[in-house]
C-alpha cells in the first residue's frame, strides 16, 4: 500500500463531498452559461490541476477569465488577463452566500455571465439562491478528496496516450461529480434514452452520440457506497458483463451496467498505479473487441510517438 493514494470514507466524509459538490456546481455555471457549445459536454468539465479544480478559461469582451477552486487554500479564485485577481475563504457557508460571493466577484471583474440557477443531475435541485441549509467543511477532507483525483486524473491522462481516435480529455463533471475520460469508435450510437434528474434528455443524447467506452472515479453513491472507479459502453455489449476485466478485486455491477473497482482494493495493490491501468485497458477492451472497434487503426503505443500497431500480429506474437 502506498501513501500517494489518500484513504477515503465516503460514510465519514458524505457531509464534505456533499458540501464540494454543492459549490462546484455553482462554478460550473460559468463555462457552461459563458462559452460556445462542445460536443459532449467538454467545456463545462473542471481540469484537475494541482491545487485544485479549475474552469477552462471563459472569453469576455476584455479577455479571458477563469476560476479556481483552491482544495489547499480552501478558497475560490477568478483570474482574468486583464489583471484582476481576487478570491474568497470557503469555511462552509451556505449555498446561496457561495453564489453569492462568486456572482460578486465575477461581476467586480467586469464578467456579466449570469450564473444563477440550481444544480443539475441530483434529485433535489434547490435553486442556489435559496439553498440556505447549513453545510459541513473540514479542508483535511478536501486535501484528501483533491489528492485522489488529482493521482487518478494522472493515471487517466496516461490511459489516453494509447488512442489515437478520439477522445475526451480526462476531466472532472461537476454534475455527477465524477472524473471521467472516454474513448470514441467513431461510429454512431442509438439514440440515448436520457432519464438523468435535472438534465435535459438532449444534452445526454448528444453527449453519448457516438459508441463509447468509458472509465471514471468516483467518491461514492448512486448505488456504490464508497469511492471507486467504474467502466461501460455505450451502447453495452454482449457479454460485457462477462468479459475478463481486472484486476483482482475488480467486479460487474448489476445494477448499474457497470464495472467496478473499489477504490480501496486498488490502494491496497502492491502496484496501485499498474493496478488502476490494468482495469482501464481491460475494460476498454472488452467493449472495443465485443463491439467491433477497429483497434488496429484507433491504438498506438502508450506514452511514446509511434504509429498504429497491428493488432491481429500483436495476437500472434513475434514471428
Amino acid at each position: 500500500m502506498t501513501e500517494r493514494w489518500p484513504k477515503l470514507d465516503f460514510e465519514a466524509d458524505r457531509p464534505v463531498i456533499e458540501s464540494l459538490h454543492a459549490y462546484l456546481q455553482v462554478v460550473g455555471k460559468l463555462p457552461t452559461r459563458a462559452l460556445p457549445w462542445c460536443n459532449h459536454s467538454w467545456h463545462l468539465a473542471l481540469r484537475v490541476v494541482p491545487r485544485g479544480f479549475r474552469s477552462y478559461p471563459v472569453f469576455f469582451p476584455r479577455g479571458e477569465v477563469e476560476v479556481l477552486f483552491d482544495c489547499l487554500g480552501s478558497t475560490v479564485a477568478v483570474e482574468t488577463s486583464t489583471g484582476f485577481a481576487a478570491g474568497f475563504e470557503v469555511a462552509g457557508q451556505t449555498v446561496a452566500r457561495f453564489h453569492e460571493q462568486l456572482a460578486e466577484l465575477l461581476g467586480r471583474a467586469g464578467i456579466q455571465t449570469d450564473i444563477s440557477g440550481a444544480p443539475n443531475e441530483v434529485e433535489e435541485a434547490v435553486p442556489f439562491a435559496r439553498d440556505k441549509r447549513e453545510r459541513e467543511w473540514d479542508i483535511s477532507v478536501l486535501a484528501r478528496i483533491h489528492r485522489a483525483f488529482s493521482h487518478a486524473n494522472r493515471v487517466f491522462e496516461t490511459f489516453r496516450t494509447g488512442f489515437v481516435g478520439k477522445s475526451s480529455p480526462s476531466h472532472l463533471f461537476w454534475g455527477s461529480f465524477d472524473l471521467a475520460v472516454t474513448r470514441f469508435s467513431g461510429r454512431e450510437a442509438p439514440l440515448h434514452p436520457g432519464g438523468f434528474p435535472n438534465l435535459p434528455d438532449r444534452v445526454t443524447r448528444e453527449a453519448y452520440s457516438h459508441e463509447v467506452a468509458s472509465a471514471g472515479f468516483w467518491l461514492g453513491g448512486g448505488g456504490v457506497d464508497e469511492a471507486a472507479f467504474y467502466a461501460y459502453g455505450y451502447p453495452t455489449p454482449d457479454g460485457y458483463c462477462d468479459a475478463e476485466v481486472g484486476p483482482e478485486g475488480a467486479f460487474w455491477h448489476a445494477e448499474l451496467g457497470e464495472w467496478v473497482l473499489p477504490y480501496a482494493s486498488m490502494r491496497e495493490a502492491s502496484d496501485p498505479e499498474a493496478a488502476l491501468l490494468e482495469f482501464l485497458e481491460t475494460s476498454y477492451r472488452a467493449v472495443a473487441d465485443r463491439s467491433g472497434w477497429d483497434r488496429a487503426a484507433l491504438e498506438i503505443p502508450a506514452g511514446a510517438l509511434g504509429r498504429p500497431y497491428d493488432v491481429k500480429a500483436e495476437r500472434a506474437g513475434p514471428a
